[in-house]
């Protein structure tokens, strides 16, 4: 299981009251004091306050190797969510220590799939269609469900690279458990030509099957897990677009529902998407299905295009969102008096397991 070995939950009163001037001011000099011992990893969809501080910024695994790669860098802030810090933990080594800010920043996704209701489901799927099966999990996933993947011969994937690892799991079995994100998992398997009516769906609150046909035709079991995000653009969003803006394009995430994706012109990762856009031609209208922050933060940076949000009530992911000044600058301070808190560290047993899984999806990488 994953631990924290010192856990400083409230943010003190204090920092609440400081302008942001003078909060930008102290981590500013704070980085310059540590310079290359301290790391700050920022995820995309973090708020601009936090991201103008990060070192290196783009998706959880890329920001845990390059944390990984890092190996002068003592002290690694992450500026992400709880999972994403055990990831850092996981791939870095023993004398690098992984902090996360507030350790409020969760992610509903990677909730929706504990160990132990991953173990009462892979007993009963073994139970129906006995040693046929691979688990496969999302890198949106806690440390304990990598794990589980790692013991049983699956891997984890990537929303850029799930394709590759969806056809690398029917080589070693005919069938696959998909973890936690019932649509990435849809949308990969329908996208190498899996039938919707091959895929069953597992049911973590009433341990059961949700299936209509004949059990083997199954080839896909899809863990009912899903962003809280993504799931927010709707068949509705885009039918308004093509009646209103039938020049814009629509380019989601495939953590969308798979008729979202379907109506799309385009999907893909949260690098797909930004270098689609790099690319696009100057005057091109884009509507992006995806987190808000990254949403803003692509308009800002392309103003030679049209960009808006698919859904224009769309709001940023709110436990990434957890992540703010104020905390960031507490726990630059709390390392430097060295009083520092909210550590993540992964205990060795999971470690293993779990980058037995990173392992064999980092060795297919292309």
């Amino acid at each position: 299981m994953a631990l924290t070995e010192l856990t400083k939950s409230i943010l003190p009163d204090h920092y609440r009251h400081m302008e942001r001037a003078e909060m930008e001011a102290r981590v500013h000099d704070i980085k310059k004091e540590l310079g290359t011992a301290l790391f700050i990893p920022g995820h995309h969809y973090q708020k601009d306050e936090v991201i103008q501080f990060a070192d290196a910024v783009g998706d959880s695994l890329q920001l845990a190797q390059v944390s990984a790669a890092n190996r002068q860098a003592e002290h690694i802030v992450f500026c992400g969510v709880h999972f994403m810090a055990e990831t850092a933990d996981i791939l870095t080594s023993n004398n690098q220590t992984v902090y996360l800010p507030d350790m409020r920043a969760g992610c509903s996704m990677a909730d929706m799939a504990d160990i132990y209701q991953t173990e009462r489901a892979w007993t009963a799927l073994q139970e129906l269609f006995g040693n046929t099966i691979i688990p496969l999990t999302y890198v949106n996933s806690t440390a304990a469900i990598k794990a589980f993947t790692g013991r049983n011969g699956g891997s984890c994937v990537t929303s850029s690279n799930a394709r590759s690892m969806v056809e690398w799991a029917f080589t070693e079995k005919p069938r696959i458990l998909f973890l936690p994100d019932q649509h990435l998992g849809r949308n990969t398997a329908f996208d190498i030509g899996v039938p919707l009516d091959h895929m069953a769906v597992w049911n973590p609150l009433t341990d059961t099957l949700e299936f209509e046909g004949n059990f083997e035709d199954v080839q896909v079991i899809l863990w009912k897990g899903h962003c809280s995000v993504h799931e927010n653009f709707t068949t509705a969003n885009i039918k308004e677009l093509r009646r209103t803006r039938p020049d814009i394009k629509i380019i989601v995430h495939p953590e969308c529902r798979r008729e979202v994706v379907a109506l799309s012109d385009d999907n893909g990762s949260t690098k797909y998407i930004i270098d689609t856009i790099e690319k696009a031609a100057p005057g091109s209208a884009w509507a992006v299905g995806t987190e808000m922050n990254l949403v803003k933060r692509i308009i800002q940076q392309h103003s030679d295009k049209e960009i808006i949000s698919l859904n224009p009530n769309m709001c940023p992911c709110l436990t990434m969102n957890r992540i703010d000044l104020p905390h960031l600058l507490w726990s630059l301070e709390t390392i430097m008096a060295e009083e520092a808190g909210n550590i993540i560290q992964v205990d060795e047993c999971t470690a293993a397991e779990a980058k037995l899984s990173l392992d064999r999806m980092l060795a297919r990488a292309d």
